[in-house]
């Protein structure tokens, strides 16, 4: 359409209907690439007023720049992003443990499957595949367990979040974890434990460092960082404030400091090695603190010593756990002492608390209560 005249009915002043006739012009045409569309009324009202003001409007159209073409967002490819994730995020908010299993976990993963791939091309398809491709199984037996699989995802996830938290992506695959059976632990039983502490009695430093595993509950890392700051020997009491790992001191798993209080020989073994070699309580002669190999060394010679299978020290932390609840401890205080970031991680251990399950169930057989459940449900 180029020049028409538009009819709309009115009513004038008396209540006649008319007709009141405008000219006006529409065009839509293509031009240096571009699609203009020109639509108006011209001055003088008539046919060639129309004509003429569309031609003027196509002329200056045509005389116009051209708008400039929205630049399109460029999404940077998977392994780009991942350096700028490990450089950023990664420095600021991980541990240098959590750092560590991140760049293993993208060199041998996730940047073989997705390093090419622009962040946005990633599809729940391909998260799909990766997992069938990692995921050990009777065909695949040379594959990752489903907790390692899991791990990997996360780690994934992260990066993913982190490229739509920034805006350098717009979209993301949802990403779903593989159902993981409970998880078995070993530890010592009373008898063990017992056995494992006096074997290291010529050895008194060994001997408290066994303890503040098995008594007080603290990892290896905790163990390796401890000084004599964090002790309160007039209270029998003891700060986790943190963790040696590879030499490098940080904050405890969490991010949390906790105190523990000290079981009596604990207390008595630490007074009973006090030394002046420097502010750590573990220590070599020099005053330089012990390795994870000498540590390693060190719980690998007393479970000899004792005749005991050889694990290691987390076991003596299972240890710690396994017996506050098989004595009856309450989850909640198991989960502060070990410094247990979920209450789900507790929950395992609770399976050893004494008669938990056969107690909840003898309430059935209990005195009946004196309103009756028909008076119960009357009232409900």
């Amino acid at each position: 359409m180029a020049v028409y005249q538009h009819k709309e009915k009115y009513t004038d002043e008396n209540g006649n209907v008319k007709t009141k006739k405008t000219w006006r012009y529409r065009r839509q045409f293509r031009f240096d690439g571009r699609l203009i569309k020109l639509s108006g009324t011209p001055a003088v009202n008539t046919k060639p007023g129309a004509e003429a003001a569309e031609r003027r409007a196509i002329d200056a159209a045509m005389k116009a720049p051209a708008a400039p073409t929205p630049r399109q967002k460029e999404v940077p490819t998977f392994a780009a992003f991942a350096g700028t994730f490990m450089a950023t995020y990664a420095t600021t908010n991980n541990k240098p443990s959590e750092q560590t299993a991140k760049d293993s976990i993208l060199k041998h993963h996730l940047l073989p499957a997705f390093g090419s791939m622009q962040l946005d091309a990633i599809t729940s398809g391909d998260v799909e595949l990766l997992k069938a491709t990692l995921l050990k199984t009777e065909k695949n037996p040379g594959g990752v367990s489903r907790k390692r699989v899991n791990n990997i995802l996360h780690v994934l996830s992260k990066i993913l979040k982190y490229g739509l938290d920034v805006g350098v992506t717009d979209k993301i695959p949802r990403i779903k974890t593989l159902r993981v059976d409970p998880q078995r632990f070993d530890f010592f039983t009373f008898e063990e434990l017992e056995a494992l502490v006096g074997a290291a009695q010529t050895e008194p430093q060994w001997r408290a460092a066994v303890l503040v595993a098995g008594e007080a509950g603290l990892r290896l890392g905790e163990i390796l960082a401890l000084r004599w700051e964090d002790l309160d020997l007039g209270r029998g009491q003891l700060q986790v404030m943190h963790t040696n790992w590879r030499g490098k001191i940080g904050s405890p798993k969490g991010g949390k400091e906790r105190v523990v209080p000290l079981t009596s020989r604990l207390l008595a073994a630490i007074k009973g090695q006090r030394h002046l070699r420097g502010p750590l309580v573990f220590c070599r002669d020099d005053g330089a603190t012990w390795t994870n190999t000498t540590m390693r060394a060190g719980i690998k010679r007393q479970e000899k010593r004792a005749r005991l299978r050889i694990t290691g020290w987390h076991v003596l932390r299972h240890t710690f756990c396994s017996h506050l609840a098989m004595r009856g401890a309450p989850a909640k205080a198991i989960q502060d002492l070990a410094g247990h970031q979920s209450i789900a991680v507790t929950n395992r251990y609770m399976h050893l608390a004494p008669g938990a399950l056969r107690t909840a169930i003898d309430l059935l057989e209990s005195a009946p209560l004196q309103a009756s459940c028909k008076d119960v449900r009357k009232s409900a």
